[in-house]
């Protein structure tokens, strides 16, 4: 695939970096139950997002929970959903649940 040319692989978008190399891009969406509200949860996700470069958002949810969409490099997304699992120090995560979508170009992580 030339150099800037997307194409798509089992839900992933994959691009050729300009050393020729292909970087595939996912989306994931996590909800995370548990003891994981007035915790920090939002802001240890966001600060820990924003420095992995991911795109997408965090978010409370009214039954207590907190909802996630990681967009980015496998990897990075790998290791926030991981991250996920447990948390800050606070939170009693009980449970996660993971669920890929389609990638959406975004290159931005916000707090909703």
């Amino acid at each position: 695939m030339p150099h800037g040319q997307r194409g798509r692989r089992q839900g992933q978008f994959l691009e050729v970096t300009p050393g020729g190399e292909v970087s595939s891009t996912v989306r994931r969406r996590v909800a995370v139950h548990g003891h994981v509200q007035a915790v920090g949860f939002r802001a240890s996700c966001y600060r820990r997002a924003s420095e992995a470069g991911l795109g997408g958002w965090v978010r409370n949810t009214r039954d207590g929970d907190v909802e996630a969409v990681f967009e980015g490099p496998i990897s990075a997304v790998d290791e926030l959903v991981t991250w996920c699992r447990q948390g800050p120090s606070w939170a009693r995560v009980e449970s996660i649940e993971v669920t890929d979508e389609e990638p959406r170009g975004e290159t931005t992580f916000g707090i909703r």
